[in-house]
């Protein structure tokens, strides 16, 4: 799929068909997390993050991840990064998600059961992402301060990417965030996953009906 088919359209344009993808998107991404956390066989960087800062805090993992998300986006301004419908969306659902997900979810103690849960996880993950952002209604503040600070400086994404999500993994570590295989395999899993999604979620604007010929 092409970046160009992923740009972000204003909310006014098929409001009915892409308002209910993103928030179920978003919704499911929260749902997501909260099931690599009951694992408890490693999280994504960012989550390693929250995780760290939710042990030091005593807030709730929720309530973290919106308060990382709007600092996130303070970052947006000097890079003249605007956020969209599903931007700001991001902060609030996936927060109130995945404390709902963690209050309803109970951690399995069997290994195997654990195991499920981490692989069921990191799918729905990807699932979940690629219904959002194929809703076109802006990126999340994280992505969206990665791809403004490549369009500022003109570094490369991969490079980019890679050196913030080592920084947020090395201190949601050093915070007491769970490192494990499951940081491993979202790792590498995380990219083919979306890109497999993506074609099959992503609305794509109607393409005009051929005039018929006088």
């Amino acid at each position: 799929m092409q970046l160009a088919a992923l740009y972000p359209v204003n909310v006014s344009v098929a409001p009915a068909r892409r308002v209910p993808q993103l928030f179920a998107g978003l919704w499911l991404y929260g749902a997501s997390m909260a099931m690599q956390i009951r694992s408890g066989l490693g999280l994504d960087p960012w989550d390693v993050l929250h995780e760290g800062l939710t042990k030091r805090t005593g807030l709730s993992f929720g309530l973290i991840t919106a308060i990382v998300g709007v600092l996130v986006l303070l970052c947006w301004i000097p890079l003249r990064q605007r956020p969209g419908v599903g931007t700001v969306s991001n902060v609030v659902v996936i927060g109130v998600s995945v404390d709902v997900t963690l209050w309803l979810l109970p951690a399995p103690e069997d290994l195997v059961l654990r195991a499920v849960l981490l692989v069921l996880g990191i799918v729905l993950n990807g699932l979940a992402a690629a219904v959002y952002i194929g809703s076109r209604l802006g990126p999340g503040p994280r992505d969206g301060l990665t791809t403004g600070f490549c369009a500022r400086t003109g570094i490369s994404l991969r490079l980019v990417r890679t050196v913030v999500e080592l920084t947020v993994l090395a201190s949601g570590w050093l915070l007491g965030g769970t490192v494990g295989v499951g940081t491993i395999l979202y790792a590498v899993g995380i990219g083919p996953l979306i890109q497999f999604f993506l074609p099959h979620v992503t609305w794509s604007e109607p393409k005009p009906c051929p005039q018929p010929a006088s």
